[in-house]
């Protein structure tokens, strides 16, 4: 299991000189394995590589069936435990959420506060790191600033682009192989952003109305669209990226194309941080890209 670990982490285990703050950038399927290899071998006990697999601590980091949160905390908990073990604590988003919740991270707050169950290295992982809005980052920041002693918060994010400075800062930066909000997304969400990459190739031809109509695909409950939305503005910077790389681009043309991964990016933070409306947000993206295309 430690060979999804980057060096840098490995050092941190094997010298034992662990931060208290790290921010995991990249792949989900990379940057959550790495989390869990991470946090579990801060705990493990056994001698040589770690996670050891044989001591106590790393029988209860064992990986178990999971509880699906709950961004309220009225259908499921607002965090859970790795394993069954009680100094390793997990948070993402809810099954029906669109982002981290504050209540989540308060609840983390309070947990942390208590003392140590086994006396040892206590780790907190928040997943989907991205999807903290303003509010939620400014208390996890009120932890990155004061951290329990023995325990370290590792953040995980797809990009960093949505991540407050003060955040950012306080963290020491792991990246991934191909971490960029330009990263193929995989499983189910890779067929969706195939049909949209062959739709992005008619941007140019698409009339305002066909846009908006395009934008109104991602009306109904907030989650699943929003969810959706954030990746047509990833596979778009992505499709966007390989145009340009494509092509002999002139000066004017360069900055509509700055332009155009600048609108992406802050469409990702409105998303997650103002919890704007998906549907505008994908009108935005698509209007942008469009008179960008047209350039070349």
């Amino acid at each position: 299991m430690t060979d999804t670990l980057l060096p840098l982490l490995q050092r941190s285990l094997t010298s034992d000189r662990v931060h208290s703050a790290y921010l995991l950038s990249g792949a989900p399927v990379q940057t959550r394995s790495a989390a869990l290899c991470f946090a579990r071998g801060l705990v493990c006990t056994g001698e040589g590589e770690k996670p050891c697999e044989q001591c106590p601590n790393c029988a209860r980091s064992r990986a178990r069936e999971e509880l699906p949160l709950d961004g309220s905390g009225s259908k499921g908990p607002l965090y859970r435990h790795v394993g069954d073990h009680p100094d390793l604590f997990w948070i993402e988003r809810g099954l029906e959420d669109t982002r981290v919740r504050i209540g989540q991270i308060r609840a983390l707050q309070h947990a942390l506060g208590l003392r140590s169950s086994e006396g040892g290295r206590r780790a907190a992982v928040v997943a989907d790191a991205e999807w903290l809005n303003s509010e939620a980052q400014n208390a996890l920041l009120r932890l990155l600033e004061e951290p329990p002693a023995n325990t370290s918060l590792i953040l995980l994010t797809t990009s960093t682009a949505g991540l407050l400075a003060t955040v950012r800062s306080r963290c020491l930066r792991v990246r991934f192989p191909a971490a960029s909000a330009e990263t193929e997304p995989a499983g189910p969400a890779a067929e969706t952003a195939r049909t949209w990459l062959t739709r992005f190739e008619q941007l140019h031809e698409l009339s305002t109305p066909q846009l908006l109509d395009w934008a109104e695909e991602h009306r109904g409950a907030r989650a699943a669209a929003a969810e959706q939305v954030e990746i047509l503005l990833r596979t778009g910077a992505r499709w966007l990226r390989s145009r340009v790389a494509e092509a002999a681009v002139p000066n004017r043309t360069a900055r509509v194309l700055c332009e155009a991964f600048t609108v992406l990016t802050e469409a990702r933070k409105m998303l997650v941080q103002r919890n704007a409306n998906p549907q505008l947000i994908a009108e935005r993206a698509l209007f942008s890209l469009r008179d960008a295309t047209q350039q070349f």
